[in-house]
């Protein structure tokens, strides 16, 4: 697999305190993988790293064999878009206004959209099922809505590279499985990289290729998640008591949680 996105020992401290160290991970075109591990162990301030929202203090990514550090923030939003963990939007765009803003990156100033680039925000929000919402404020949305507008946004990109900061927050069930549904279809169709940081375990392991368990400001481990998710790994990065089993319907991996292991991991 062709590599898209490569970490190198990256390092990050805020306050004189080491948040992350010695991070270094290689994701392929295409691949989907998931960043995991427990609340304070640097997973979004990781993200945010790997579109320089924040400066790593040592260590360096490589986004198709480009420093970023040596790109501007426009050369980088050509490449690598974002899903926020949180859609708030506080002005009153409409839906296609908010998608057409994934065009922003490649336009040159006080000059309109192309003809290319209204055909790409079209076939972005066709792709994310929003055409329907294109005239509606943002503001009038539910939260599932907005945050299949948002996904359009960073599709229009065309990015190489899509961060998400747990996606499914606040969504109900079913719009969770429809937006990873989505996002795993796109990732597939259109070779989009996507990394994503997210607490929940079993979507974890029914939509991603590799997953990264966090802990202890380092990757703990990494692979598969059959080979990863094992019962004695998620008892000391989660403190719980869970093991990962067959789905009899579709024969694909998923996580049982049984609980708690008590404090301290007793």
């Amino acid at each position: 697999m062709v590599s898209v996105l490569d970490i190198d020992s990256l390092k990050f401290s805020y306050a004189g305190h080491d948040v992350f160290e010695d991070i270094s991970l290689s994701v392929g075109r295409g691949e989907v993988i998931g960043i995991l591990g427990p609340n304070g162990c640097g997973k979004t301030t990781l993200l945010k790293n790997l579109n320089r929202n924040l400066k790593p203090h040592g260590g360096c990514v490589m986004v198709e064999s480009d420093d970023i550090a040596d790109m501007t923030k426009k050369e980088i939003a050509q490449k690598v878009a974002v899903v926020p963990q949180t859609n708030e939007i506080r002005f009153a765009f409409t839906a296609r206004e908010i998608v057409a803003m994934g065009r922003l990156p490649f336009q040159e100033s006080f000059r309109g959209e192309s003809s290319d680039d209204l055909r790409i925000i079209d076939d972005a929000m066709v792709r994310t099922d929003v055409m329907k919402f294109a005239d509606r404020h943002i503001n009038t949305m539910s939260g599932g809505e907005r945050q299949r507008v948002i996904i359009a946004r960073a599709i229009a990109q065309t990015p190489q590279i899509l961060l998400m900061d747990e996606p499914t927050l606040h969504l109900d069930i079913s719009m969770q499985f429809e937006v990873l549904d989505l996002v795993h279809r796109l990732a597939k169709e259109k070779s989009i990289t996507v990394v994503i940081v997210s607490h929940d375990l079993p979507m974890v392991v029914r939509y991603c290729d590799r997953v990264v368990l966090m802990h202890d400001k380092r990757i703990y481990a990494m692979g598969k998640p059959r080979d990863v998710l094992t019962p004695e790994n998620m008892r000391v990065v989660f403190n719980i008591d869970a093991e990962l089993e067959d789905d009899p319907r579709t024969g694909n991996p998923t996580v049982r949680l049984y609980g708690s292991c008590g404090i301290g991991g007793q």
